[in-house]
């Protein structure tokens, strides 16, 4: 029963029945106007013009990409009323403006717990890598530095994940740190909490976040006590209001976990059953992560208390030093030794680097997307990408094409079995396109892959939680682990040639066997992709 309130609750409230009940009001208002006020109707069409021109003006000049422009325009230019309205319900969320700005002034107050090795960065430099410029990049606009000493363990199922992760919590001393999208009751959060229960009478700290659209899609009225109960120091990350706030934006869509300031998980694992394959809605659920250990774990952490401290009794303060300190070790001598017996004669300068970084709806840099179109701009004989999601602004689709056309072997694997039916529609849109450029395609036929995860020239790698399109590029709160020459790559690289053994590749004539009905929404649905 919580379970169908919560699709209702998102049917209800989804953007599409939103924008069907303004089409309606303004049909309504049109009659009315027409039938009661027609003399005045020269006036009102005046009134709305203006409207609807000082609105566009207004996008027209402001520094967001062209898609969300033209997204905008037309309708503010076919339908005045309607299109002024929605545009000021979807953009006009004070609430999560005022919250960004929160998030910002608690970004800068982290920063000085993130600063870059100045012997890294002068080795960086010295170096004539691809990996020199994207690390200079990130930390100039996002403020996270690039690591040595740091060991990478790749899961390429939720399985694997949650089979290491286990044993790990029940190893912890110190704290827990917890920063999920999405938490379902069933067997796997159900061992998770029992373990994070039994820590908590230990002594152990455990903060658990998880966003707010996990009330309406699943977990009972009244979870966050219940956890509060048990001893966990629990918040909520913007809980949805209904008309009051467009839930589907400024989502925490992260993965973080950290255990002691030693080791991190991150990748596109959340805490439900169907992540480790416990249930099957879609087919066989692909998807990916990896922990980190050593001196990268400090910057989950830090992302970690940026939205923590953004959403708390603390929002409105400032916090001295020592809430971030006592989560962060001013060494991690014993990890690093730990990870130099593990293979004799290791140089760790040498080892590659490790480089988390996070993104979100605060910054103005599309952090995330940069990151991704340099991998693409800059791959020579190869880059791979699994992706559950495929709607892309110009920049990436022309990075996917010159990729392609001028040698580079560019491969994509997304679902076959789709989790959103009409997001699916629109991902295969983009075939043709893609297709004709030169890029190889292919869907995943035993079920849904969710992992988000690129991998280019057998020397670099990125896995997180953010998928190629508008919606982790530029609305959600995001965070992913850059990998340059790290063991590692090869492993995540094996792994994607398994899995396109498990696919079908698309060609121009599989496309064209897709029902014309689903084209056709693809089609339509596109025009507004940068919404949905």
């Amino acid at each position: 029963m919580a379970k169908l309130l919560g699709k209702l609750k998102r049917v209800v409230f989804s953007r599409l029945v939103i924008t069907i009940v303004l089409v309606a009001a303004q049909a309504y208002f049109l009659f009315s106007t027409f039938y009661w006020l027609s003399s005045y109707m020269p006036v009102i069409s005046i009134l709305l013009t203006l409207l609807s021109a000082v609105l566009l003006i207004y996008i027209v000049n402001r520094d967001i990409d062209p898609a969300f422009k033209l997204t905008w325009a037309i309708p503010l230019c076919l339908f005045p009323l309607l299109g002024g309205l929605l545009y000021l319900y979807v953009e006009g969320d004070f609430i999560t403006h005022a919250f960004k700005k929160t998030v910002n002034h608690r970004i800068e107050e982290g920063k000085p717990y993130l600063k870059q090795n100045k012997e890294i960065r002068r080795r960086l430099n010295e170096k004539t890598c691809s990996m020199s410029a994207i690390s200079r990049y990130v930390e100039s606009v996002g403020g996270f530095p690039t690591y040595e000493n740091t060991k990478v363990t790749y899961f390429s199922c939720g399985e694997d994940k949650f089979a290491d992760l286990l044993p790990e919590l029940e190893k912890a001393e110190h704290f827990i740190l917890m920063e999920y999208f999405i938490i379902y009751e069933g067997t796997i959060w159900d061992s998770i909490l029992e373990i994070l229960s039994r820590k908590v009478s230990q002594g152990v700290d455990v903060k658990l976040m998880y966003d707010g659209t996990c009330a309406i899609n699943g977990l009972p009225r009244g979870y966050e006590e219940k956890l509060k109960a048990a001893g966990i120091d629990v918040r909520v990350f913007l809980p949805a209001v209904p008309f009051f706030s467009t839930y589907q934006n400024s989502r925490d869509h992260r993965k973080i976990l950290v255990i002691d300031g030693k080791m991190a998980y991150n990748g596109g694992i959340n805490l439900a059953d169907e992540y480790a394959n416990r249930r099957h809605p879609y087919g066989h659920w692909k998807d990916t992560a990896v922990k980190v250990e050593g001196d990268a774990v400090r910057s989950y952490t830090v992302m970690f208390f940026n939205l923590w401290y953004s959403i708390g009794p603390e929002s409105g303060k400032n916090f001295i030093p020592g809430d971030y300190l006592k989560y962060l070790p001013e060494d991690n001598a014993e990890t690093r030794k730990e990870l130099s017996s593990q293979k004799e004669g290791w140089d760790i300068p040498e080892s590659g680097y490790v480089m988390p970084y996070g993104d979100g709806p605060n910054s103005r840099h599309a952090l995330a997307e940069n990151v991704y179109l340099d991998m693409l701009n800059r791959a020579n004989r190869y880059i791979h990408i699994m992706t559950p999601y495929f709607i892309n602004d110009n920049a990436t689709m022309r990075a996917f094409k010159y990729a392609a056309e001028r040698g580079t072997e560019v491969k994509l694997i997304v679902p076959h079995i789709p989790d959103k039916k009409l997001i699916y529609d629109v991902t295969r849109t983009n075939y043709p396109v893609l297709l004709r450029a030169g890029v190889k395609v292919y869907e995943y036929t035993p079920g849904f892959v969710h992992a988000k995860e690129v991998v280019a020239d057998g020397n670099k790698a990125v896995v997180g939680s953010i998928n190629f399109d508008f919606r982790s590029l530029y609305h959600h709160f995001e965070c992913a682990t850059y990998i340059y020459r790290n063991p590692v790559v090869a492993e995540i690289e094996a792994d994607f040639q398994k899995t396109l053994e498990a696919c079908q590749e698309v060609t121009m004539e599989y496309y064209k066997a897709i029902p014309w009905h689903h084209r056709l929404i693809g089609k339509v649905l596109n025009f507004f992709a940068p919404l949905l």
